[in-house]
């Protein structure tokens, strides 16, 4: 029985499928579709996480703008902790004076309420004040011993008063000199904790400035930052430009134009120095000696040692102080006639914008933010915003 059933089961399969069916292939078109889908898939994937890589990348230049700005901060915040302390400091001097003082006074005070304490036992002993206003039958003889002894009482009770008074005083000083001995070992703590972390953060920025002057990776990746920094400052710059020829009223320059002989115009080689130095980075294109990368500079760097004075090398208007990505702290004067200057790396700016300044006045000191090699001045000149090579303006020197 299991043998028909097995035969006619055969039969059927072999009745079901039709003569010369071979196993269905798969058609070759839907194959490479789904293969470049997977393909399309894998490359979003790997763009998502080059994305990922970028976004968790930080620009160095923005690391070394939050090291410096918040080095600034606290460098800021340390003066302001030892200003206070000086202050302090003075204040103690001057409670100590007065104690001092006081002390020297109540000794004195001390002394002469012990002599009197000394005469009054004397009184005491021989039967005290009364034998002294009854002796004798003249009755002006006793007023003028009431009047003494009443006198004496006054005085007595002064000196007390004036006691009291100086040892209330006295207490009051110290107490006070007390409080500002807390408030001082409180600023010194302060003062200690803001200044380790001004260490902590200068040597991040040295391991930092290091990795970029020794590691190839880091220094291509700051000249592209800087070369990038550089392009943002022409277009700010072109910016000022617009915004200034809008507020005079002047239509763009044409093309071609030469520079006008009046003004800033006339001092080509005659300009003063903006501090006191001398340009250790010229102006123009640079090949790194190491790496062999190549930038071009649009201004001058000059050695001077930080916190010497910055001075406008001519008379103009302010149109921008503040940090500048690439530049820290930076100055830039409208001189009239399309010439500006420009100096950056500034450790304390000391104009405002929209201020006029004259020629040689202070407008900061040098400094180092934004530099990557210490102390120095970043020096522009530039005409219709284009840069012109300083040392061809500044005063020639020996």
């Amino acid at each position: 029985m299991s043998r028909v059933r097995l035969a006619a089961l055969l039969l059927v399969a072999a009745l079901a499928v039709p003569a010369g069916a071979q196993p269905r292939r798969e058609d070759p078109i839907q194959s490479e579709q789904r293969k470049l889908q997977q393909t399309q898939k894998l490359l979003r994937e790997e763009r998502e996480k080059a994305a990922r890589a970028r976004a968790r990348e930080t620009s160095l230049l923005a690391e070394l703008e939050q090291i410096e700005r918040r080095l600034v901060e606290k460098q800021r915040e340390v003066a302001r902790l030892e200003g206070q302390i000086r202050r302090l400091q003075g204040e103690i001097r001057t409670l100590r004076g007065e104690i001092d003082r006081l002390q020297g006074h109540r000794t004195g005070q001390e002394e002469a309420l012990g002599r009197r304490l000394r005469a009054m036992y004397r009184v005491h002993a021989q039967g005290g004040a009364l034998p002294v206003i009854l002796s004798g039958d003249d009755p002006v003889t006793r007023a003028i011993a009431v009047r003494h002894l009443t006198s004496l009482a006054a005085l007595d009770a002064r000196l007390i008063r004036e006691y009291r008074g100086t040892t209330e005083r006295l207490a009051d000083r110290k107490g006070r000199e007390e409080a500002r001995q807390r408030e001082l070992a409180s600023l010194h703590a302060d003062a200690q904790r803001e200044q380790a972390e001004v260490d902590r953060d200068a040597g991040r920025r040295r391991v930092l400035l290091a990795r970029v002057r020794d590691e190839r990776a880091y220094h291509e990746r700051m000249v592209g930052e800087l070369t990038e920094a550089s392009r943002r400052l022409e277009a700010f710059i072109r910016e000022l430009q617009a915004r200034q020829r809008k507020l005079a009223k002047v239509p763009p320059p044409r093309g071609g134009v030469e520079p006008p002989g009046v003004g800033f115009g006339t001092l080509r080689g005659r300009l003063p120095w903006p501090t006191e130095g001398r340009i250790i980075t010229t102006y123009g294109a640079q090949v790194h000696p190491r790496f062999g990368t190549r930038t071009f500079r649009n201004g001058v760097d000059i050695e001077a040692a930080e916190g010497r004075d910055v001075a406008a090398v001519y008379a103009g208007h302010v149109v921008y102080t503040g940090w500048f990505k690439g530049y820290g702290n930076l100055i830039i004067l409208d001189h009239g006639n399309e010439y500006y200057t420009l100096y950056a790396h500034i450790a304390e700016i000391q104009v405002r914008e929209g201020e006029d300044v004259r020629q040689a006045q202070r407008i900061g000191t040098v400094g180092d933010t934004g530099s990557l090699a210490g102390p120095r001045l970043y020096f522009e000149v530039r005409y219709q915003g284009k840069p012109q090579d300083p040392a061809e303006w500044l005063r020639q020197r020996g």
